[in-house]
């Protein structure tokens, strides 16, 4: 039998440097700076973490500083490729999220029309990928669940 996974609990990001990081999501992406844990990762042995909540759960985004010398993420390798955060339902949420990310001088690497949600890409001072989305009717993955398999420009 498999595990009946409910939901996503939280992510763990890498960052270099929380300090930096810190200010950018709590400042640009919203979220409430709830808790750190440990001090400044100046050696192997040091764990220093800051912890956000989008505001229903204990914490939905951890920043586990790694140093300044930790490599970029590479863009063909494995692991995470975006985490995704839902700021709304309608365009007019997606288009204010834009206006912000543009008045904090956030480069935005694309804008989606997903058929299911419609979404912002842009990364993190340490190159991670945010995509911050706003949802569609849900009738159209219910009736047809190919659509979420679905990526166009979409013009805000």
């Amino acid at each position: 039998m498999a595990i009946n996974v409910r939901g996503v609990g939280h992510v763990v990001l890498k960052v270099r440097d929380l300090e930096r990081s810190v200010p950018f999501y709590r400042d640009v992406l919203g979220l409430k700076d709830v808790a750190r844990y440990g001090g400044r990762a100046t050696t192997r042995s040091r764990v220093s973490m800051a912890f956000f909540s989008a505001g229903d759960n204990h914490h939905d985004i951890g920043l586990l500083e790694v140093g300044p010398a930790a490599s970029a993420p590479e863009p063909n390798g494995v692991g995470l490729y975006h985490v995704a955060l839902k700021i709304g339902d309608s365009l007019d949420d997606l288009r204010r999220a834009k206006e912000h990310l543009e008045a904090h001088g956030v480069e935005i690497l694309g804008i989606s029309d997903h058929r299911v949600s419609q979404s912002i890409y842009f990364n993190d001072p340490d190159g991670n990928t945010i995509e911050v989305f706003v949802d569609a009717d849900p009738a159209i993955w219910r009736d047809d669940p190919s659509a979420v398999a679905t990526v166009a420009p979409l013009a805000l």
